[in-house]
């Protein structure tokens, strides 16, 4: 019995979940669940920007819910170097950046780095390692472009190939450090381990184990042998730590990954970026 108007701004106050749901209620609940006016409040307050700045720019949209739901599949934003998301029934937000948009060390020299298209990315181009014996990774994010009171968690997104060289002997560091005193730091594999090959190399390289005992303690962390795991699109992510965001505060994020220590040559990683998502 209630008016449409009013029911619409009743469902503004819950989630997006919550609106899906309660079209089942009433012909009057599915109407007002579909009404621009409950959609805007759960779109970014940037979405138009967002939208301008996206591959598909000139895209038209029939509703704010046909704009939500897009974002929700995904937005190839700043000329395509990063994909902006929302979570479909939390509205939470989460970007990827590409290997493009973060800092490689020696990407730019042939010898080191290669760069192609794999047909699996979202982006144009990923980068495969050729070969070095240092290995560092960084990208940075603005927390005010993130949900508020929010934990977030950052992955490196790679694939590691049929000939990948050095990369499960040593542990790579990886480390989240914020302008306003967060730190993150801990250890991981760059590829899964198998036990009875790093035996071996560990026989070969054992000095260079003994220097990282040293390296891994410094580095804190809980210890726990971590190493990449599996997505649901073929590719693999490391994870590089936690932060939260806090409403009020716009906060710059620096997430890295380096293998600078244990100085064998490796090769064989491909990365395709950073991804910044709530846990």
């Amino acid at each position: 019995m209630l008016p449409e108007a009013c029911v619409a701004n009743i469902i503004s106050f819950t989630s997006p979940a919550d609106t899906f749901s309660s079209s089942a209620v009433s012909s009057v609940f599915r109407i007002a669940g579909d009404s621009d006016f409950v959609w805007e409040k759960f779109l970014p307050s940037d979405y138009r920007s967002l939208i301008s700045r996206s591959t598909d720019s000139h895209r038209s949209f029939s509703s704010k819910k046909e704009i939500y739901r897009c974002l929700c599949d995904s937005l190839l934003i700043d000329n395509a170097q990063k994909v902006f998301k929302i979570n479909n029934f939390s509205g939470k937000i989460s970007y990827i950046l590409s290997a493009r948009d973060i800092s490689i060390t020696w990407s730019d020299q042939a010898s080191y780095w290669s760069w192609s298209n794999v047909s699996d990315s979202r982006f144009s181009e990923s980068a495969e390692l050729i070969t070095t014996d240092r290995l560092e990774i960084k990208g940075k994010i603005q927390t005010g472009i993130l949900s508020t009171n929010t934990r977030y968690g950052a992955y490196l997104i790679v694939k590691v190939t049929k000939h990948a060289y050095g990369l499960d002997l040593v542990p790579a560091e990886t480390s989240i450090k914020s302008k306003n005193g967060q730190i993150y730091k801990n250890t991981t594999y760059l590829c899964c381990v198998d036990e009875k090959k790093q035996q071996m190399k560990r026989l070969f390289y054992g000095h260079r184990e003994e220097q990282m005992a040293t390296t891994v303690q410094a580095v804190g962390g809980d210890q726990k042998k971590r190493e990449p795991k599996g997505r649901d699109n073929g590719w693999m992510e490391i994870e590089l730590g936690e932060f939260e965001t806090r409403e009020g505060e716009d906060d710059e994020i620096t997430m890295s990954l380096t293998e600078v220590k244990g100085y064998q040559l490796k090769g064989g990683i491909v990365i395709d970026g950073i991804e910044v998502r709530p846990n």
